[in-house]
């Protein structure tokens, strides 16, 4: 395996000896696998690492490991020689654990693999090309000359899978699946992954689910719900609700769909965690961008501090619009190759 990885990101990884690791907030499979695999990479090397993440780590990744041992933003310190960020956009996604003001002069690489990466660090090393952060760090592991354990692979391949659904999303190609080929060989399981992972709901997200949607809506392609901090609240969940834009996204009649949540921001105010999700041939992460978030064409968020309704109001034209837009080209090139 090769892939064109910055030689600064190479040196960096070599001269430094305490390294902090840190991923995004709200979050996911290859947050957490690429966070994890990291330090088992940086374990191996001998180096002394230090993983932390904003929010704590949710139940259903904590089988991987060393999840245990993140750290929450105010047990980081300053006195490391090298931050990594992973598998985020920008340096606002990394919430608390990244303080410019506490870190500055500590080099920052970034290693992501969304189009809309804002090129935030001291090194860059951006693939969006790449289905998941955790296939980038397979290539980084051969390029370092790592094995690849049966652990290192285990957090690799669940950040693979849960960013390809499986291997369904359409950022699905040979060489994704040839990465994950090679973590199997190396003990993953990828059965039990996707058991963990993927199959597995609790009741209280069926609960949430019978409170939010009697009030989705539908109209002119664009299919979106609001959860409010009551619902929440109501069926026992946790401030953050990710499965039902991943459904929504299965409704035939919608191109485009939206989950809106209400939530606290930093200041204290209302904000609204905003999730894009779309069809093939749709694009909701410049439309993320153009709000201070980012992601992927089909699968991309944002946070927008205001009410739950204000925000609403705000986004849903801009979906419409989006969509409609969108249609329309795919409309023309139809049209052009019509002889």
């Amino acid at each position: 395996m090769n892939y064109a990885i910055p030689v600064g990101l190479i040196d960096l990884i070599h001269q430094s000896k305490h390294i902090l690791l840190a991923s995004h907030v709200n979050a996911d499979g290859d947050a957490y696998g690429s966070l994890l695999g990291m330090k088992l990479i940086l374990d191996a090397l001998g180096k002394r690492t230090h993983t932390a993440m904003h929010d704590p780590v949710l139940e259903e990744f904590l089988y991987l490991p060393g999840a245990v041992t993140v750290r929450s933003p105010r047990e980081v310190g300053a006195d490391y020689d090298l931050i990594i960020s992973l598998d985020a956009s920008s340096s606002d996604r990394l919430g608390d654990v990244y303080h410019e003001g506490k870190l500055a002069g500590i080099p920052l690489a970034v290693v992501d693999h969304h189009i809309t990466n804002t090129y935030f660090g001291t090194v860059n090393w951006v693939e969006p090309t790449c289905a998941a952060t955790s296939q980038m760090l397979a290539y980084l592991a051969d390029a370092l000359g790592v094995r690849l354990s049966p652990q290192l692979a285990e957090c690799l391949l669940t950040g693979i899978i849960t960013d390809t659904l499986c291997f369904r999303t359409t950022n699905t190609t040979p060489a994704v699946l040839e990465v994950a080929m090679h973590l199997q060989e190396a003990g993953a399981n990828l059965a039990a992954i996707v058991q963990q992972t993927l199959n597995r709901m609790p009741y209280s997200t069926l609960r949430l689910w019978a409170l939010v949607l009697p009030e989705a809506q539908l109209e002119d392609g664009v299919l979106w719900a609001a959860v409010r901090r009551t619902q929440l609240a109501a069926a026992g969940m946790p401030s953050d609700e990710s499965k039902l834009n991943s459904t929504f996204a299965t409704i035939v009649e919608a191109d485009i769909s939206a989950v809106f949540t209400e939530k606290i921001g930093k200041t204290g105010k209302s904000a609204v965690e905003c999730s894009f999700r779309a069809k093939p041939g749709y694009n909701v992460g410049e439309l993320a961008l153009s709000f201070g978030g980012g992601g992927h064409p089909a699968a991309s968020g944002c946070t927008i501090v205001g009410s739950l309704d204000e925000v609403v109001a705000l986004v849903v034209p801009a979906l419409k619009d989006t969509r409609q837009q969108q249609a329309a080209k795919q409309a023309a090139i139809l049209a052009a190759q019509v002889p």
